[in-house]
C-alpha cells in the first residue's frame, strides 16, 4: 500500500522542539528522544489512498468550476496541482503544512449542548450556602469548605470520579464584632466634674453607626483593631497616601486615604499592599480607604459603594497583626472628614480579624480518564469575597464548569473515552491570592509539564443584561486562538440569537503579557521556567457590583454563561474527540 510521508529532520531536534511539534498535532509528549520521535514519524503516515480520495475530489471540485476559473489559477498554483496528481499516481510524494491543509480540508467543529437551567441552578445552590449574615464563601471557612463538597458530590452525580485536595495556606479569619461609627458630644460632659464625652452618661451624645458591608468593608489580610471613643483617637487625612504624604504624621492615629484614578500629572491611588505596608512602617492603629473611583453612581445615586480588595501577603516581612484595614464608601469618607476631621465628632473603629494563621482550603476536582495522559483542564475559583453572595464573582464561573462536565458525562456515555484525560476543577483561595491554583499547580508540577495540552480558565464569564458589552475571550497560543475563532463561526451559525446579542471578542497575548489576576496565571509561569503553559481565559463583563454587597442572584443572566459554556466546551471537545 503507497504512503505519504511530511518529511521532518526529526533527529536534528532537541526534545523540547520535538514536544512542541507534538504538542502543535496534539499528541501525548512523554517519552525520551526516540519515543517523541517515533511518534511524529508514525503521525506524519497517512493512509494514501484515503489522501488520494479527498485530494482527487477537491481537485475535480476546483476544476469544474470552468474554463474562466482554471485560466485566472496562477501559475505557481497550477504546478502545484500537477505535482500533486503526479506524485499520486506514483505513490508517495514531499509536500509542505500548507499543501497538507489543501488536500485534508478544514476542520470540522462540533458544539456541545449546554443546558442554561441547570447551570442556573447549580448557581443558586452554591449562593445558598453562603455565611447567614455575610452571604460570601471565604476562603478557609465552613462556607468555602460545603462549596467544594457540594461540587465534588455533583461529580459525582454526574458518574465522574472526583477527587478532594486539602492545602493550608496564609488566611485572615473573621471574628464577630465590627463597627465603625463616630460620636459628637453632648454638654453634658462639658459641666465641671461632668461626665467623660460621648460615655453612657453623657445623655444628649449624637452616634452616627454606619452599616457594615454597606457602608464599610474589611479589607483582606486586615490586622485587629479596637479603638474606642473615650480613647479620642484623631483621623489624619493623607489624600491619595503616596510617599510625598506626611505618614509619619499618623503615627497612633488613623490614616485616611483617598482612593482615585490618575489625573493630569498626579498618579492613581497605590495598591492595598503598598498602602499598608507605609501604615505599617509609620505604625498607625488603622488605615481607612475611601472609594472615589469604582462604581460610582452605578449603584448608589450619588456615592461609590466600598468593595473588598485583598494584599499581597507574600510582600511583608511580618504581616501587621494590630493595624485594621476596611474601605468605606465615598459619602462614609465625606463625612468622616467633616465631623471627625474638621469637625467635633469622635470615631470608634472595632475589626475583629485575625491575620497571623493559616486555614485549609479546597480544590475538588472531577476526572475523565482519555486513551492518553495529555491534560485539558477546565477550573473556575469557588471561593467568593465575604462580604457578599459574589453570584457573578464568581458563582457563575464555578457552575459553568459543572454543567460543562456534565456535558462531558454525557458524551462519556455517547462516544466513549475522549483522547486526551479531561479534568474539571474548581479553586478555594483565589480572592486572597490565587492560594487554590497556585499550591495545585506545585502539588502536580510534574505532571503538567509532562502532560498539559491546555487550561481552560471560567471567571466572571456572566454578562450583565442591562450592561452588556459582550464577553472577551484570550489565550497565548495562536493555533487556539485560530480554533476558537472558527468554532465561534459554527456558533454564529446554529445560535444567532445568541451571537448578536452577546459580542465575543478574541484576544491573542504574547505569554510574557498575560496578566496575572486570575487562576491561569499559574498555569502560565509556574510549571516550567523555560517555558509558559497554554491558556485559555474568559471575562464577561456590565458587572459593577465586583466585590460588593450586591452581587447577587438579582443581577443574575443564566444565558450569558451559555456563550462561554458552548465555546470552550466545543474547543475542548475539538481536542479531546478530534
Amino acid at each position: 500500500m503507497a504512503k505519504v510521508i511530511w518529511m521532518r529532520h526529526w533527529r536534528e531536534m532537541s526534545v523540547k522542539e520535538l514536544k512542541n511539534e507534538l504538542k502543535d498535532r496534539n499528541i501525548s509528549q512523554s517519552g525520551n528522544k526516540e519515543e517523541l520521535i517515533k511518534k511524529l514519524e508514525e503521525y506524519e503516515i497517512i493512509d494514501a489512498e484515503i489522501i488520494n480520495i479527498r485530494l482527487i475530489t477537491k481537485i475535480k471540485n476546483k476544476t469544474y468550476k470552468g474554463y474562466d476559473r482554471v485560466r485566472n489559477t496562477p501559475i505557481v498554483a497550477l504546478g502545484v496541482i500537477s505535482i500533486l496528481i503526479i506524485g499520486t499516481s506514483g505513490g508517495a510524494f514531499l509536500y509542505s503544512d500548507e499543501i497538507k491543509n489543501f488536500i485534508l480540508g478544514d476542520d470540522e467543529y462540533v458544539l456541545i449542548d449546554f443546558d442554561i437551567e441547570q447551570s442556573a441552578s447549580y448557581t443558586q445552590t452554591l449562593v445558598n450556602l453562603g455565611h447567614p449574615d455575610w452571604e460570601g464563601r471565604l476562603s478557609g471557612t465552613i462556607e468555602e469548605k460545603n462549596t467544594a463538597e457540594s461540587i465534588k458530590y455533583n461529580f459525582s452525580e454526574m458518574d465522574i470520579p472526583s477527587t478532594m485536595e486539602e492545602f493550608s495556606v496564609p488566611m485572615f479569619v473573621m471574628g464577630n464584632q465590627f463597627e465603625l461609627s463616630t460620636c459628637k458630644p453632648g454638654d453634658v460632659g462639658d459641666l465641671i466634674g461632668g461626665f467623660s464625652p460621648c460615655s453612657v452618661a453623657d445623655a444628649n451624645r449624637e452616634i452616627t453607626e454606619f452599616v457594615h458591608r454597606e457602608d464599610y468593608v474589611i479589607q483582606g489580610y486586615s490586622g485587629y483593631t479596637d479603638t474606642r471613643y473615650a480613647d479620642y483617637v484623631e483621623i489624619i487625612d493623607l489624600d491619595r497616601g503616596d510617599d510625598s504624604e506626611n505618614w509619619d504624621s499618623a503615627s497612633d492615629k488613623i490614616g485616611l486615604v483617598w482612593l482615585r484614578e490618575e489625573g493630569g500629572d498626579v498618579a492613581a491611588t497605590e495598591s492595598n499592599t503598598i498602602l499598608f505596608k507605609r501604615a505599617q512602617e509609620n505604625q498607625l492603629l488603622a488605615l481607612i480607604l475611601v472609594n472615589d473611583k469604582t462604581n460610582c453612581a452605578d449603584l448608589i445615586e450619588g456615592d461609590c459603594v466600598p468593595y473588598f480588595k485583598s494584599l499581597d501577603v507574600e510582600a511583608f516581612d511580618n504581616l501587621p497583626e494590630n493595624i485594621g484595614l476596611m474601605m468605606v464608601s465615598k459619602s462614609t469618607g465625606e463625612y468622616l472628614s467633616n465631623e471627625v476631621i474638621n469637625g467635633e465628632s469622635r470615631v470608634q473603629v472595632i475589626i475583629d480579624v485575625q491575620n497571623q494563621g493559616k486555614e485549609t482550603i479546597y480544590v475538588p476536582c472531577g476526572i475523565i480518564e482519555g486513551e492518553s495522559e495529555e491534560l485539558i483542564i477546565f477550573g473556575a475559583h469557588h471561593d467568593t469575597v465575604y462580604n457578599g453572595q459574589g453570584a457573578v464573582d464568581n458563582t457563575a464561573g464555578a457552575a459553568t464548569v459543572q454543567e460543562i462536565a456534565r456535558q462531558f458525562s454525557l458524551l462519556l456515555e455517547e462516544e466513549g473515552k475522549p483522547e486526551h484525560t479531561i479534568w474539571f476543577c474548581t479553586w478555594g483561595g483565589e480572592e486572597e491570592g490565587l492560594w487554590g491554583s497556585s499550591e495545585w499547580v506545585k502539588k502536580h508540577k510534574a505532571n503538567l509539564e509532562e502532560n498539559l495540552r491546555i487550561y481552560i480558565n471560567l471567571d466572571m464569564n456572566h454578562v450583565d443584561v442591562e450592561r452588556n458589552t459582550g464577553i472577551t475571550i484570550f489565550g497565548n497560543n495562536e493555533k487556539d486562538i485560530v480554533d476558537i475563532n472558527n468554532i465561534i463561526k459554527e456558533f454564529k451559525k446554529q445560535f444567532p440569537i445568541l451571537y448578536e446579542k452577546y459580542s465575543i471578542d478574541v484576544r491573542f497575548i504574547q505569554s510574557s503579557d498575560m496578566p496575572n489576576n486570575s487562576d491561569f496565571a499559574p498555569f502560565v509561569n509556574q510549571i516550567n521556567e523555560e517555558e509558559y503553559g497554554n491558556v485559555v481565559s474568559c471575562y464577561g463583563s456590565g458587572s459593577s457590583e465586583y466585590h460588593t454587597y450586591l452581587d447577587t442572584m438579582e443581577r443574575f443572566n443564566g444565558e450569558s454563561l451559555a456563550v462561554s459554556g458552548i465555546i470552550y466546551g466545543s474547543f475542548a471537545y475539538h481536542l479531546a474527540y478530534n
